[in-house]
């Protein structure tokens, strides 16, 4: 394989992902998702008003540590409400697996997971994501599983033949994300960090840092 140096090594991380959208699938009935939302709402809704009562009723008794505890409880069924009605915003919710670039739905496709998501989340092949489909067009990745890693050392260059980003590492060649080599501000030659599966062979790495 014959190297050779990659230009542009001061290119910028966006902090912006984007990405072609996926086609969008038939929407759930209007009326449908306010009547989820609406009982959603009710029932966390009834839930707020019994822990406001019983953290008043606490305050009121001098038992702080109780009414700290309820409190807590509190924030965590608004922030529960606030998910599922997310989620219930959605058009379709798709699980799948990372492939180093891209998830594999459990529909059968292949949706590209945006760049700077993946570098910033240290993604590596055999990662479990769920991929929601707004009612708005937009597409959300968040991922719900970790295959076990392992770190690896190499010296990062520029495969000739791809035009690809790639890592050296005893022997084995990785490719890495474009995105994550300007996040760092990698240049050829520097020796980098490597994330990779653990226990299976994979094409790809995910750079977690430069080695100074």
């Amino acid at each position: 394989m014959f190297l050779h140096p990659m230009n542009d090594p001061q290119d910028t991380f966006d902090t912006e992902a984007s990405f072609e959208p996926e086609p969008i699938f038939e929407p759930f009935s209007s009326e449908l998702l306010t009547e989820t939302r609406l009982t959603l709402a009710a029932q966390t809704l009834r839930q707020i008003q019994e822990s406001l009562g019983h953290v008043l009723a606490l305050l009121e008794g001098a038992e702080p540590a109780e009414a700290i505890r309820s409190q807590a409880a509190l924030v965590a069924a608004k922030q529960s409400l606030a998910r599922e009605i997310a989620e219930t915003s959605a058009v379709q919710v798709i699980e799948g697996v990372f492939d180093g670039q891209n998830m594999i739905g459990s529909d059968g496709k292949m949706h590209a997971v945006p760049e700077n998501y993946a570098s910033k989340s240290l993604l590596v092949e055999g990662d479990m994501l769920k991929l929601v489909l707004k009612r708005d067009g937009t597409h959300v990745f968040k991922q719900i599983g970790r295959v076990e890693r392992r770190r690896l050392s190499g010296v990062l260059s520029l495969d000739v033949a791809s035009d690809e980003p790639v890592v050296g590492c005893g022997g084995r060649t990785y490719k890495v994300l474009p995105a994550s080599v300007s996040y760092f501000k990698a240049v050829p030659g520097d020796r980098v960090t490597l994330v990779v599966p653990k226990s299976s062979r994979s094409v790809w790495g995910a750079m977690e840092h430069v080695v100074k």
